[in-house]
């Protein structure tokens, strides 16, 4: 079993970049979900309802800043976050840093709804819930339910051919953190330990899989797959299944192509 993808998502909700190599932080990937958008109550925006998030290349600055670009608007620099602290509804953390009023303008008009940028300035102080199997210690970037989202290519190719189309399903579509293939269909189901290279993760739980996996990544077209294969083959407890979430025990150095071991 090796690593084939590496991907991190500088905002929460937006597209994914493939990277040849990540740190390993407590929280997630380097660089990865440290930037949200919320709205007036301060709850995030969620993908499955606000597609044209997908559309949004968040690209990461050497001074903690943002550039975003995404189609019909044009691409901003987003400053290093310096705003007062504003309460948000995420489980687990109280509060974020309003980034510039430049950068809320530019979601706004890209959700048609008032939006603000937010940056969660130290990731220690998001834990993750217990109900999503966190332990004491345990901390997430805005990530949410796990630091990192461990998918298997073997898994998804038997769910392409559960579905039986033409075009195989773009993996971006589960927003994975790391995707590794040699493993069986659905072994990851089974683990509790993993390592990839010489980092250690714990696994935290399987992933419960939302309607955000229904939107094209390129069109941003909503349809009824992976969703309805799902629960026809990997549906239990009211909920469909693919992938597993992971907690670092370690920090440390991800490339392509490194082992991976159980």
């Amino acid at each position: 079993m090796h690593l084939v993808d590496i991907r991190i998502y500088p905002v929460k909700s937006s597209a994914g970049w493939s990277l040849p190599e990540a740190t390993v932080e407590p929280w997630g990937l380097a660089g990865d979900r440290r930037w949200a958008v919320i709205d007036e109550a301060g709850d995030t925006f969620w993908l499955g309802e606000y597609p044209r998030l997908a559309s949004v290349r968040a690209q990461n600055q050497s001074d903690d800043g943002l550039l975003l670009s995404a189609a019909g608007l044009p691409d901003l620099k987003v400053p290093p976050a310096a705003g007062r602290p504003v309460p948000v509804g995420f489980t687990g953390l109280d509060q974020a840093i309003l980034a510039d009023d430049d950068a809320h303008m530019w979601f706004t008009s890209l959700l048609g709804r008032p939006a603000r940028l937010v940056w969660l300035d130290d990731p220690r102080r998001h834990t993750i819930d217990p109900a999503h199997g966190g332990l004491p210690g345990d901390v997430v970037s805005f990530a949410g339910d796990a630091p990192l989202l461990l998918t298997s290519a073997a898994s998804l190719r038997v769910l392409d051919e559960q579905i039986g189309g033409d075009t195989p399903l773009d993996m971006a579509r589960f927003r994975p953190s790391v995707v590794i293939d040699g493993a069986e269909p659905y072994a990851e189901d089974a683990w509790s330990e993993v390592t990839i290279g010489e980092v250690r993760f714990r696994v935290s739980e399987l992933c419960d899989r939302c309607a955000a996996t229904t939107i094209d990544p390129l069109t941003l077209v909503k349809g009824k797959e992976p969703i309805r294969t799902l629960a026809r083959h990997r549906s239990w407890n009211g909920k469909t299944w693919f992938g597993v979430r992971l907690v670092p025990r370690d920090q440390g150095r991800l490339r392509l192509g490194d082992p991976v071991t159980i």
